[in-house]
Parts: C-alpha cells; structure tokens; sequence
C-alpha cells in the first residue's frame, strides 16, 4: 500500500495516509485513503481540485451526499472485499 503525505491547511501539518484505491469519473480523479493500514480503518474519499497541468495536485474530502454515495459505490466495486459505510 503506498504511502503519501498531505499538507493540511487548516493545521498547517503534514499528514500520512495510505492510498487504498485511485479512480477517474467523468474526468475527476479520486483517491480511497486511509490513516492506517488495520481492517476497521477511517476512509476518507478524496478529489483532485488541482487544475490541468500544475506542478502538484491538490486534493479535497468530498463532502457532498450525492457525490460521495456514488463514489463510495464505484470503491467498492474495485475493492471487491471492501464494504464503505458512510
């Protein structure tokens, strides 16, 4: 499982996750991450907001309902074995 670090703007700390899934839906690229590597881990589902092309992608917790059901859905279908509860 990879490892990435995040720098988080709001406490201005850097932060390790570990990337489960990426995907790319109508254009977006997301990312399952996790902070640990244990079965019954927190997942947060992320979107790259970044634009075309910059030098480093910038990344947010998708918060909207709609859009995190239907993500959550498409995860699960690439993680066989994995069941997302939101």
């Amino acid at each position: 499982m990879e490892k990435i670090k995040f720098m988080s703007e709001e406490m201005q700390e850097e932060v390790d996750f570990f990337v489960l899934e990426q995907t790319k839906v109508n254009g977006i690229s997301y990312i399952l991450v996790t902070d640990s590597e244990e079965d019954d881990a927190e997942c947060l589902i992320l979107k790259d907001t970044s634009e075309e092309n910059a030098p480093e992608s910038v990344y947010e917790i998708v918060d909207d309902d709609v859009e995190l059901t239907a993500i959550a859905k498409v995860f699960e279908e690439l993680l066989e074995d994995v069941d997302i509860e939101r």
